[in-house]
């Protein structure tokens, strides 16, 4: 038995336990008390502890039975689920996860949260009667055990060891780790001006500015922020004065302050939390602030100056007393953890045993139609060739789609988690919110279930925080004191729509247009439709919010959820009617592997458009197109020339043709030379060399083994709108100029 897939298939398998935990508790917060479901949630709690004793994961298992305890006294009746108790559980639960985490890193020897565990120990042993209370003795370690796990320098350098609660590390000074994100000079925000201000508070004795993501010069963007820095900071002030000196980019950064003598479980955390790809032993405890650039090349020297074969590094750390030896274990811990990491990981994905079958019946269709082929080749029949053949290119075709159907999931894998957090956060901010979910069986790509979680977080904290009034406030105005959340998927035109509404406030139009103007995003005269005003709020540092909380309000959010977006190649849109709601929606492609694609030549070259967002092909012949728009059967339409987006030769005699293209609800055309035919693109990434080219989304590799590049049509409608509305503004000017002149003549 292969124990690293069994391993995660626990890790798996305890996720879904919890998942159906959190379910029953909400229901039963918010529909009563049911025998039934409390059932569940003992029998979820009883097989992940079952489940962790066959690895023999004493940490999951003993605080696992505590929690089955209360639960077994609760469907006894012997004790009464109330919201106290129910808030409790579910924080559990969260725990829980965080140590099948760590289960699934391989670093369940490392407590994740000993001051949280011994919290909920506590307040799980409130509640258990003196029966329950043994049952929880497992767990509390007494001072003789705390005494006897002594470390020798060997198990140090091992990884060996326990880890050692509440021992401190002897250090005067602050340690401030900070790694601010690739945007941070996008959003007009300078980290060296912080660290400056940062002087003003005391003395910094020591900084180390980290380099690892600094990428080859091919690759390397001015704007985009690549370092980190690791201080050794001297003051008097406080922590929080401390971190209020990074207050502009502390939602945009990692900043983590130790202060002095800080306990060692904080350094175990720093060097677990490190962004970096882990390297040699003595540099990440230098990074963690645990060790000093001196005293590592002092070792060092001791090292290789000393007997042979030379001792571990952390052996002689531990030897010499700098280093305490639980950060040691921690450090090659990771270290270890980083290396195993890709020949480790494990991704599964449930498949309905259906799919699998007709895959299968495909697969042996396909082998009789190959036997076909084969035989008619033999026999040199002509037409039997081309009629072999043609059954194996429809087999294909389906094969082709049944695989990708396995890679597609159910939105609700990303809705399910919504529930707690809505839940979570209306408790927070003192609303009563409802969240209605539908359209959760929606299908879409397994690679974007997960980069839709943050930005679906950001979108659905602003709605609650921004969006929905408080009761009071409702009620003023005739609403219901109950707000409304709402999260609906579906199809539409080969692409997935997500939908984040509410019947909140809505946006202010105004507000966001002097907002954007005293932030010089637009001119004052300047004329903007309502969506035009509403794209302004996804512009880095916007936000219209009068104080800032701990949901939202700095600014920072939206931008990152934009970004997301059009890393996935689809777009974002805000609806929004002013005191009655919003609906922010989310458009992408519905896969990112294999799309049905229309092929397109300019000059010598090919490209690729999805073919569900070709809507018609056109001859452009004689039609009237000035200032970058074409008369369509009496609409007009904006379009662009690919042969002078990608600056092509020109052509010679050819009768051009226009490609209509919709994405959502706008349309453009681009003008070809010339329409090959419908294409299965494979769709391969691009290097970063094209990373900032919007107008491509990918490339595919063609029957003759060239390489064509695949279009992305948001862009290209987007440019096109963009171009037409210029040319009509600078239509608009010349004509103002010449009816002056005449004026003035």
């Amino acid at each position: 038995m292969n124990l690293d897939q069994a391993r995660g298939a626990l890790v798996q398998e305890g996720r879904e336990l919890l998942v159906a935990m959190e379910d029953a508790l909400l229901e039963i917060e918010n529909d009563g008390y049911n025998s039934e479901r409390v059932n569940a949630i003992f029998r979820a709690a009883h097989t992940i502890k079952g489940s962790a004793g066959l690895f023999g994961l004493e940490s999951l298992i003993n605080f696992t039975h505590v929690v089955e305890s209360l639960l077994d006294e609760v469907r006894n009746g012997e004790q009464t689920l109330d919201g106290a108790m129910l808030s409790l559980l579910l924080t559990c639960g969260d725990y829980i996860g965080s140590l099948l985490t760590a289960v699934e890193e391989r670093s369940e020897a490392n407590e994740p949260n000993s001051a949280l565990r011994a919290h909920l120990l506590s307040q799980l042993n409130d509640y258990l009667q003196p029966a329950g209370e043994a049952a929880a003795a497992p767990v509390a370690e007494s001072p003789e055990r705390k005494e006897s796990t002594a470390v020798s320098p060997v198990q140090a350098a091992t990884g060996r060891v326990d880890v050692l609660e509440g021992e401190a590390v002897s250090s005067d000074l602050w340690h401030i780790s900070l790694r601010p994100n690739g945007d941070v000079l996008r959003n007009g925000m300078d980290p060296l001006s912080f660290l400056r201000y940062l002087g003003k508070l005391g003395r910094i004795v020591y900084i180390h500015t980290l380099t690892d993501q600094v990428p080859e010069a091919a690759g390397f963007d001015a704007e985009t922020s690549y370092l980190g820095y690791e201080l050794e900071f001297e003051s008097s002030a406080s922590k929080q004065e401390i971190e209020d000196a990074f207050e502009f980019i502390r939602e945009d950064s990692q900043l983590l302050i130790l202060p002095p003598h800080s306990a060692i479980d904080a350094y175990i955390k720093l060097i677990s939390s490190l962004p970096e790809t882990p390297g040699r032993l003595g540099e990440m405890l230098v990074r963690s602030g645990a060790l000093t650039t001196h005293e590592l090349q002092r070792v060092l020297e001791r090292q290789s100056s000393g007997r042979q074969p030379a001792p571990p590094l952390g052996t002689l750390l531990v030897e010499e007393q700098l280093v305490a030896p639980p950060v040691v274990s921690a450090a090659l811990h990771k270290q270890k953890q980083s290396e195993e990491k890709r020949s480790h990981e494990q991704v599964f994905i449930k498949v309905e045993v259906g799919k699998l079958d007709q895959l299968i019946n495909l697969v042996g269709e396909l082998v009789i139609a190959g036997a076909a082929a084969s035989l008619s080749l033999r026999q040199g029949d002509p037409a039997a060739m081309a009629e072999a053949n043609e059954g194996v290119a429809t087999l294909v075709e389906h094969i082709r789609d049944a695989s990708l159907s396995l890679r597609m999931v159910a939105i609700g894998e990303v809705f399910q988690r919504f529930p707690r957090v809505v839940r979570d956060i209306s408790k927070e901010l003192g609303k009563d919110i409802e969240l209605l979910i539908t359209g959760a069986d929606t299908e879409l790509d397994k690679s974007m279930v997960e980069k839709l979680a943050d930005p679906l977080m950001h979108i659905v904290r602003n709605a609650m925080d921004h969006g929905i009034e408080p009761a009071d406030t409702r009620q003023s105005y005739g609403k219901t004191s109950r707000g409304l959340l709402r999260l609906n998927a579906y199809h539409e035109s080969g692409s997935i729509v997500i939908e984040v509404s509410d019947d909140g406030r809505g946006l202010d139009r105004e507000r966001i247009l002097a907002k954007a103007i005293e932030k010089g995003l637009v001119q004052a005269d300047q004329q903007l439709s309502d969506q035009e005003v509403y794209r302004l709020i996804f512009e880095p540092g916007f936000s219209t919010a009068a104080q800032v909380t701990n949901l939202s309000g700095r600014g920072v959010g939206m931008d990152v959820v934009r970004r997301n977006i059009e890393q996935l190649r689809g777009e974002v849109e805000v609806l929004s009617e002013f005191g009655q709601g919003s609906t922010v929606r989310i458009r992408l492609p519905l896969t990112l592997a294999i799309i049905d694609g229309f092929q397109v030549k300019v000059a010598d070259e090919i490209f690729v458009l999805p073919l569900d967002q070709v809507v018609e092909c056109v001859d452009l012949g004689e039609r009237e197109n000035l200032h970058d728009l074409v008369n369509l059967r009496g609409e007009p339409l904006p379009f662009v020339h690919l042969r002078g987006l990608f600056g092509l030769p020109p052509g010679q005699g050819l009768r051009e043709s226009l490609v209509v293209l919709q994405f959502g609800a706008n349309r453009a055309g681009v003008v070809v030379d010339q329409l090959v035919g419908e294409f299965q693109a494979v769709i391969k990434p691009l290097g970063q060399i094209f990373a900032q080219n919007k107008v491509l989304s990918g490339s595919t590799i063609l029957g003759d083994g060239s390489v064509a590049l695949i279009l992305d049509v948001p862009n290209l409608i987007q440019r096109a709108s963009a171009a037409a509305e210029r040319s009509a503004g600078s239509l608009g000017r010349s004509a103002e100029s010449a009816a002056a002149r005449a004026l003035a003549q």
